[in-house]
């Protein structure tokens, strides 16, 4: 059998990665604790900060490991996308980061889910990820939990803000290259997904 059709990579729901990914969203509400609860940033950032970091932990162990599920590539991207929202929501609530550079990077998060819906609903089949959009998630993933970690008046905070506009201005900037870029391959997939349906026939309403 094909390990592009084994039932290791497209059946199983209890792999290491899709663990990893579920720790990562569990993760998610102790941050949140910490931000809000105990008004502790630079805690809140470091769990922030760690959850970014560990971005490419999920994907690298399921390919390494032969371990690529069909609940995985829903799954990762799927938490993926809810930590970068509630990390731009979070981080502007409490003044981090400027309204307006919150505002631009939650545009482009709601525009890509959007359209993400808006492409599997019509039948299209699922996009692979660009690598200028990986790139702009971990620069962005790296700048919020910087914002969020130099809110504050000390001398390092100071210059870690630095570090994370720098990081932040180039991950928007990535981040909207790879929203325009997506155009493209977001129309050949719903051009192949819709021929691959008639070709099998299928009636379904997926």
């Amino acid at each position: 059998m094909d390990a592009t059709t084994s039932p290791l990579e497209t059946d199983r729901i209890l792999t290491i990665p899709n663990a990893v990914t579920m720790v990562r969203f569990a993760v998610l509400p102790v941050y949140l604790w910490l931000l809000f609860g105990q008004k502790s940033y630079v805690a809140a950032g470091g769990v922030l900060g760690a959850l970014g970091a560990t971005d490419w932990v999920d994907g690298q162990l399921a390919r390494r490991m032969g371990q690529v599920s069909n609940l995985g590539k829903v799954l990762d991207p799927v938490v993926d996308r809810l930590l970068m929202l509630t990390a731009v929501i979070t981080v502007a609530w409490v003044h981090a980061v400027p309204l307006w550079f919150a505002g631009l990077t939650l545009l482009r998060e709601l525009l890509v889910s959007g359209a993400t819906l808006l492409v599997a609903s019509l039948g299209g089949r699922r996009i692979d990820v660009l690598w200028v959009g990986k790139a702009g998630t971990f620069a962005m993933m790296t700048a919020y939990p910087g914002f969020l970690l130099a809110h504050g008046s000390a001398q390092w905070q100071q210059v870690l803000g630095g570090a994370a506009w720098i990081f932040g201005v180039v991950g928007l900037a990535l981040s909207w290259t790879a929203l325009f870029s997506y155009i493209d391959p977001a129309m050949a997939a719903l051009r192949e997904g819709r021929d691959g349906r008639r070709g099998s026939g299928s009636t379904g309403l997926g």
